[in-house]
């Protein structure tokens, strides 16, 4: 997992999601001012890495050492209140960090990093996305991995959790690409999977959320490789998850962005607009219906 500065974005470093957009904010700030990260750091009392490491969201801040860089920066009035209520808001915990041994750090980091984000792009290529997931869907895919009850409950309640950032109030937009094959395996029987992809149809009909399928026709697209999630924000570099059986990863070196914005693009080609994906999911919906028992 690398950085655009070349160094590790660790689990524990990726939690602070609301540190790493504070960063980007003061960071935006000292290039209006006109200061090099040695030259700010001089003013601030602190080292060059130090101030680095705070800007790109890898060092926790508190209120105060906030109000020292503003100050170093002369910055007051309404402007200074805002990134000082920003930083009293970096250390209040969510929901999802509400007990340490609830959430693994990897997890608790994705979902900070969604509720921060202004847009997401979701490439799926085995899976329903998780963010437009069904209860029984998720609940399928727990048994089928063995996963005792009680644990599928939690992963249920934290899926569900995770969803209601899709419906608050000026909510992030979601562009999801998804596999024919991840709509057509029945996964947990076709009465689940036919609600599943109902769910995904009325969910399309959102104004902030457009589904795009890559059909069987298509043979080879450019997401094979795997499926990845790029996460936008409104001042912080763009940053992409990805998620293996036991891992969680995030990168946001820029190259490797780019690399994976170009896979995008390709995708945007090769996959069905939203209004035929619509279609295309009524036709699937049928499909399962009509395997359904009598």
């Amino acid at each position: 997992m690398a950085t655009s500065t070349g160094g590790p974005l660790t689990s524990r470093n990726a939690t602070t999601a609301r540190g790493r957009t504070l960063g980007a904010e003061l960071r935006e700030l000292r290039s209006r001012h006109g200061l090099s990260t040695r030259a700010a750091a001089s003013r601030i009392g602190w080292t060059a890495a130090m101030l680095n490491r705070t800007e790109n969201g890898l060092r926790a801040t508190n209120p105060e050492e906030v109000a020292s860089i503003l100050g170093a920066y002369g910055v007051t009035g309404a402007d200074r209140e805002r990134l000082l209520g920003l930083a009293r808001d970096a250390e209040l915990p969510g929901w999802w960090e509400a007990g340490d041994n609830i959430y693994p750090a990897p997890l608790k980091a994705l979902i900070g990093f969604e509720t921060q984000a202004i847009r997401m792009t979701d490439v799926e290529t085995t899976l329903v996305p998780g963010l437009l997931q069904t209860p029984e869907y998720v609940r399928a895919i727990m048994q089928a991995c063995d996963v005792p009850s009680f644990e599928a409950e939690m992963r249920v309640a934290t899926r569900l959790g995770r969803q209601a950032v899709l419906s608050r109030p000026a909510p992030p937009r979601l562009l999801a690409f998804v596999d024919e094959a991840s709509l057509r395996r029945p996964v947990g029987g076709p009465r689940v999977m036919a609600e599943q992809v109902r769910h995904i149809r009325r969910s399309a009909a959102k104004p902030n959320i457009s589904v795009r399928i890559i059909p069987f026709h298509v043979g080879a697209h450019a997401a094979l490789s795997g499926p990845f999630t790029i996460l936008e924000f409104e001042r912080a570099r763009p940053l992409i998850h990805q998620e293996g059986k036991n891992t969680l990863s995030f990168v946001d070196s820029s190259t490797e962005v780019d690399t994976f914005l170009a896979c995008v693009d390709t995708l945007r080609a090769t996959s069905l607009t939203p209004e035929r994906s619509i279609e295309y999911l009524d036709s699937i919906i049928a499909d399962h219906g009509r395997q359904e028992p009598a």
